[in-house]
């Protein structure tokens, strides 16, 4: 291969100009003329901007680059790759300190490789045995009561879940909506807060936006008066929640953080939610930030979106679905404490024995349209799961063809109208914000006549027309606009929802209302609230860690890559009561068909 064929595959859109130049740079650097290094370093730099962490050239090796056509040149077999790449002065082996590592045939930038390594050894760490301080009459005594249902078939892995947050400092709880992750942290913390005796936990909550840090500290709230405890232990559950940034404390203009391994965070047990949406690079960080005895404890959903950013660490570290069973070493003190036996697989890892995954649903019962629809997209089954949204009578499902641009504001109007007009006719603010999580359309792409952008302006015009709002300017009453960018200050974080309306305390001027603990509302001028963009439609990543009574979920007219299982279940999801999918049946099937896949080391690092 050529600089030339390398040019080619920059002019065709296959990597961009930032891609080819850095692939240029590092060859100049190397100090010798070799295009299988140039075209290795535009592909790690194509990669990484994809979301992977890596790149495995034994996956290109010998075959043209998978994008953009069929005329493309091909890339070099691997020994000669791998060779070439091994002689060059910028790639080093696990352990150098070069701009590229070549870890087997996995090609990282440097920073992205220390990051997985630095995580695997945290986590390994953190994960091997049980901890032997646990006093367990002390949690024997309180899984008897804070757990003291039985589960109907087989072992409770709720209770599972909080025997090993106990037993183990890391653990993963992975499960769906309504499988009771964060009712769940609440009786975990309360359990190791009878452990620690008279002495005071530090406990932090976090989760990767404002909203979903929000959402966790309303369930620990509310699972407060539920649990079978001292007064003591319930008046100590943390009350407050923030974004993992802001846990950290983020240096301006730097990548890094204020607590580091060198300065911990001083706490004993962090709670974070929406594990799905971390990326490697936070997740790294926030590992080392921990004090060695610190409990971890990640709630999330294995099958949702992986971050926007580089890998798919939740999915991971939960070995892609892959099952698992726990070591006789663990089983025998579950038994023991817990009163149980754990059924199944008895070989275990040291990782494996800190994942849990909920899959009892107390939202979605056997009947569920929604759940049954869920089970079989998470199980690539896209023939099953159009064949029961097309079912008639199909309770909370449904599905629509999709229609043509040209009639899709006629055909989606009286759901909008339906679907708002209570919230804008709302008598207060408060009444309103809760009204407006009655209804959301969700799309997959942000641009296109499908997209949010013309979802949102196709709102804005049928809701003008049937008189619900007066569309005079950017600024309007009934407007929602939703928050992009964090700003600390005001305490407003990106994934907030807030509604425009007249302040009568302020001679009806307009105001920005957003939900405030406890069930308030706070209120700004337009101007100052941070970047944001109009919501009554929304992306389906956007939509993580929210929930809506009914969602519309608007497929695009054509497959793109972006549409993948973990998206169409993560869309579906987000509904309580009914959810309706517009779209092509084959472009839906082709979407369930497809799974993110991330490369990166971390899974075979961790599980092997």
């Amino acid at each position: 291969m050529q600089k030339e064929a390398i040019r080619l595959l920059y002019e065709r859109g296959v990597i961009s100009e930032l891609d080819f130049q850095f692939g240029d740079f590092m060859m100049r650097l190397s100090g010798v003329d070799s295009p299988e290094l140039m075209l290795a370093a535009s592909l790690v730099s194509r990669y990484r901007s994809e979301g992977h962490v890596c790149l495995d050239i034994s996956t290109l090796a010998g075959g043209a680059v998978p994008f953009g056509g069929q005329d493309l040149p091909a890339c070099p077999e691997l020994i000669p790759w791998m060779d070439a790449l091994k002689r060059s002065k910028v790639v080093g082996a696990p352990g150098d300190y070069r701009p590229l590592i070549l870890d087997g045939s996995r090609l990282y930038l440097y920073r992205y490789w220390e990051y997985e390594k630095d995580l695997v050894e945290s986590l390994r760490e953190r994960a091997r045995g049980i901890r032997a301080d646990v006093r367990e009459d002390v949690l024997r005594d309180g899984i008897a009561r804070l757990f003291p249902e039985e589960a109907p078939c087989g072992w409770d892995m709720q209770k599972t879940g909080a025997l090993i947050s106990v037993l183990k400092r890391f653990c993963v709880i992975s499960g769906g909506p309504g499988t009771g992750k964060t009712s769940t942290v609440a009786r975990i913390l309360a359990l190791l807060m009878e452990q620690a005796g008279g002495e005071t936990l530090r406990i932090c909550l976090a989760a990767p936006t404002g909203k979903a840090a929000q959402r966790l500290r309303e369930a620990i709230s509310d699972g407060r008066g539920r649990l079978n405890c001292h007064p003591d232990i319930k008046a100590a559950l943390p009350a407050e929640a923030s974004t993992i940034h802001r846990l950290l404390q983020s240096r301006p203009a730097s990548p890094y953080f204020r607590h580091d391994r060198d300065h911990p965070l001083d706490a004993d047990v962090i709670v974070v939610d929406e594990a799905s949406m971390i990326d490697l690079p936070l997740m790294s960080k926030l590992v080392q930030a921990l004090r060695p005895q610190a409990h971890l404890i990640l709630l999330g959903d294995r099958d949702q979106l992986a971050s926007v950013e580089a890998g798919a660490v939740l999915g991971d570290l939960c070995g892609a679905g892959r099952p698992h069973g726990y070591s006789p070493l663990l089983r025998e003190a579950i038994h023991r404490v817990g009163g149980g036996e754990i059924t199944g697989d008895s070989r275990g890892s040291d990782i494996g024995d800190c994942i849990v995954q909920l899959e009892k649903n107390y939202r979605f019962g056997p009947a569920s349209g929604i759940g049954e629809v869920c089970r079989a997209v998470n199980a690539g089954d896209g023939v099953s799961a159009l064949a029961r949204l097309k079912e008639e009578g199909g309770g909370d499902i449904g599905w629509r063809d999709l229609p043509g641009p040209e009639v899709l504001a006629r055909a989606l109007g009286k759901r909008i109208v339906e679907g708002f007009s209570r919230y804008i006719n709302a008598s207060d603010p408060g009444e309103a914000l809760d009204l407006f999580n009655g209804f959301r359309i969700l799309c997959a792409l942000r641009e296109g006549p499908y997209g949010v952008s013309s979802a949102n302006l196709l709102s804005e015009q049928v809701l003008r027309r049937e008189g619900l709002i007066r569309k005079e300017g950017r600024w309007y009453p009934g407007r929602p606009v939703l928050i992009t960018r964090n700003d600390y200050n005001l305490r407003l974080y990106n994934g907030d929802v807030g509604i425009v309306l007249p302040d009568k305390e302020a001679g009806h001027e307009l105001r920005v209302y957003f939900p405030d603990a406890g069930g308030t509302v706070r209120r700004f001028p337009p101007l100052r609230i941070p970047e944001h963009e109009t919501a009554f439609a929304m992306t389906v990543h956007k939509s993580q860690g929210s929930e809506f009574d009914n969602v519309i979920l608007l497929l695009p007219d054509r497959d793109v890559p972006v549409l993948t299982r973990e998206l169409i279940y993560t869309g579906i999801s987000r509904a309580k009561n009914r959810v309706e999918v517009w779209g092509k049946r084959e472009i839906f099937n082709s979407a369930v068909a497809r799974r993110i896949e991330r490369a990166s080391g971390l899974r075979e690092s961790l599980w092997g």
